[in-house]
């Protein structure tokens, strides 16, 4: 245990990645209460919409309105995606988004595809260019990621020369337009990492690039989020993306006739990291309260543990 870091942070991707995959439609409102609701639990930062083409993910066609209309807390930062210049020039003319550029790559050409409509050599391009337009509008950039960097459902197992390769094509994006990458996110998203290919993947990149921080985006389609997360923990990990009750998936990330699974569960990690003495700076109850307005939201179950099974806290002081 005592490599393991004192205190994570966690990005919450829940509105983002819940609502862009729900099948019934979510008002609005409902949006903007779920997201001001997450904003009360000391969470630093959240993707509170995707700028994407409605015709492809209809449960993002209200992205502006969502963002006008949460109440902004000036010690939260509150994000956006986007895929596509056309989607950065949606987020530029939001309401109050702390806009950060990245730089976006896939080790799957085959998942790429299927999720942006092209292949590698069109995302480079398209890459090129909106590094150009971060430093028109004077964004930051400091991230890249890694889509599909443990496995794709498309092309299988994705090598480790692959995603080294990968991070490659996005250090020389920022080194040919005069920028620097800091943090590369390491990206599971069609649910394939297990604890070993998250040490390995992990150790690999930071063999090569030991100046570079790492950040893992995890999906729990097999149950093991929780599992690949402690894994990073042991590598030394410190950033992490998840999502509020579960929420979400890539709408085209799906196999064998069924949806994506979500992130990794918010509550989950946090109670993980409580009782490992492993700070988030988030109230676990107050999460679970979010949890649970997330399924009454959708109207089904969602995946999360902690939200049935509480904070063990609240049961000690129960019991004494």
């Amino acid at each position: 245990m005592s490599d393991m870091p004192k205190s994570i942070e966690i990005h919450e991707e829940g509105p983002r990645e819940g609502f862009q995959i729900e099948p019934g439609p979510i008002s609005t409102a409902d949006k903007i209460a779920f997201i001001d609701a997450l904003s009360d639990t000391g969470l630093q930062e959240i993707q509170i919409a995707s700028f994407v083409n409605p015709k492809r993910v209809p449960g993002w066609s209200d992205a502006e309105a969502v963002v006008s209309g949460v109440t902004k807390r000036d010690d939260i930062r509150y994000t956006g995606l986007w895929l596509n210049e056309k989607g950065l020039q949606r987020a530029v003319k939001a309401d109050g988004l702390t806009l950060k550029g990245s730089i976006s790559n896939c080790a799957s050409e085959a998942f790429m595809i299927r999720n942006t409509n092209r292949d590698r050599e069109q995302n480079l391009r398209v890459q090129h260019n909106q590094v150009a337009l971060y430093k028109k509008h004077g964004i930051p950039m400091y991230r890249g990621g890694v889509m599909a960097a443990f496995g794709c459902n498309f092309e299988g197992e994705i090598p480790v020369s692959r995603v080294l390769s990968t991070i490659e094509e996005i250090l020389t994006i920022a080194d040919e337009n005069d920028t620097e990458i800091g943090v590369i996110s390491l990206a599971d998203t069609m649910g394939w990492a297990t604890p070993l290919s998250i040490k390995n993947v992990v150790g690999a990149v930071r063999e090569r690039w030991p100046e570079l921080q790492v950040a893992l985006h995890l999906h729990d389609t097999r149950g093991l989020g929780v599992a690949n997360v402690y894994a990073g923990l042991e590598m030394g990990v410190t950033l992490f993306d998840s999502s509020v009750a579960g929420l979400g998936g890539c709408p085209f990330a799906g196999s064998h006739g069924k949806p994506a699974a979500g992130n990794v569960c918010t509550e989950d990690v946090v109670f993980m990291c409580a009782e490992m003495g492993i700070e988030t700076g988030v109230d676990l109850e107050r999460l679970i309260d979010v949890a649970e307005m997330a399924e009454r939201i959708v109207g089904h179950d969602l995946p999360g543990s902690v939200k049935r099974g509480g904070s063990l806290d609240k049961l000690r002081a129960a019991i004494h």
